[in-house]
């Protein structure tokens, strides 16, 4: 592995609860990693950590094989030979682009320099900005600048803050896209820090999700949405409910009974013993309910958000669940409607109920 951190904890002075509690995780070499959760998770603390800007309580962060900071020692920042892109670019005002990019590479001679500046500007699609100023940019190209610096020393991890934050949600998604393109081109290993899931998506080939200074896995996006190792993970990564359901042993295997029926293909295969009583929650991902007119399970729309090719539909069946849908916009139902739904749950994924329903389930 190329970057290891082990049961890492960060403290801040003053703060009873650690910002950063008993994080472990790896990223192999050439890889791009992406931490997400909400505001306050610790995922920039963690960051911060790797940077050499925060102290490690407990735990050790390892860079190859060479320890970079632990409770006995740490590396300053400055000579952990990382780079780092933040929200702002901090790019000069008062510098063209080539000096820019220049900045941290000053020391090579002159015909170096200069040939190495073309090379990253090349890299990031901008081979004939150099002469442009930060405020004749867009911010996508100001983000490109500043990757192109951060780049040009060849450093041994790349770390990126939450870079796209201040640009438009549309744009934001494409660049991850173009930036995760620039960072396999360069051969960077990189570990990046974002809000907004379908960024992570994008750039990520590792997802770390993050809450009260917990990682609660590290995976890739298909596991963390179809395999997700807890409840907050689930909740937090797409759109879905928490079903009341019960586990049932029948004589052909193990089910799992909903309002809308009984569900197969249990992930890790949870016995009815497994719950109390079996009664559990099942997750349903907007994904996995059908409209189906001739389906015999109805539910009324509550709720209908536009996206385009599709609405999100809120729903709620006549025994008091939510569920929510991905419908064709073509489907365009009033409020109020009773439409038909049927699940289609490729991966059925349980966890224990949270908290007493007022459903069937619960009073049979």
């Amino acid at each position: 592995m190329f970057l290891t951190i082990s049961h890492l904890t960060v403290h801040y002075a003053g703060r009873r609860e650690a910002a950063v509690l008993d994080v472990t995780f790896s990223l192999q070499a050439g890889e791009i990693g992406v931490l997400i959760g909400p505001s306050g998770c610790g995922k920039t603390t963690l960051l911060r950590a790797v940077a050499g800007l925060e102290r490690a309580s407990t735990g050790r962060i390892e860079l190859g094989p060479q320890v970079i900071s632990s409770p006995d020692m740490h590396i300053p920042a400055e000579e952990r030979h990382l780079g780092m892109v933040f929200q702002d670019y901090a790019l000069f005002p008062h510098l063209d682009v080539a000096r820019n990019v220049a900045f941290g590479i000053a020391h090579l001679p002159a015909r170096e320099r200069d040939r190495k500046v073309s090379e990253v500007l090349e890299l990031v699609g901008m081979p004939t900005a150099g002469k442009r100023y930060p405020h004749e940019l867009s911010g996508g190209q100001q983000q490109r600048v500043a990757l192109a610096r951060a780049l040009a020393p060849n450093p041994r991890l790349l770390l990126l803050d939450e870079p796209f934050s201040n640009l438009d949600v549309d744009l934001r998604e494409r660049l991850a896209h173009e930036v995760r393109t620039i960072l396999k081109a360069a051969g960077a290993t990189a570990l990046f820090v974002t809000h907004d899931q379908m960024e992570a998506f994008a750039i990520g080939d590792r997802i770390g999700v993050m809450q009260h200074g917990k990682l609660h896995q590290w995976d890739e996006a298909y596991a963390l949405y179809h395999r997700p190792a807890t409840r907050f993970v689930a909740d937090f990564i797409g759109h879905g409910v928490f079903a009341p359901a019960r586990i049932e042993q029948r004589a052909g295997g193990i089910v799992v009974s909903t309002a809308l029926g009984d569900l197969t293909d249990l992930q890790r295969r949870p016995v009815p013993a497994a719950y109390e009583g079996g009664l559990c929650d099942v997750l349903l991902r907007a994904d996995d309910i059908v409209h189906d007119d001739n389906a015999p399970v109805k539910a009324q729309i509550m709720r209908k958000a536009f996206r385009g090719s599709e609405f999100l539909y809120t729903l709620k069946l006549a025994t008091g669940e939510s569920l929510m849908a991905h419908v064709p916009s073509h489907h365009n139902h009033a409020l109020g409607e009773w439409i038909g739904i049927r699940a289609e749950v490729d991966h059925v994924v349980t966890f224990p109920r949270e908290a007493i329903q007022t459903d069937h389930f619960a009073t049979d």
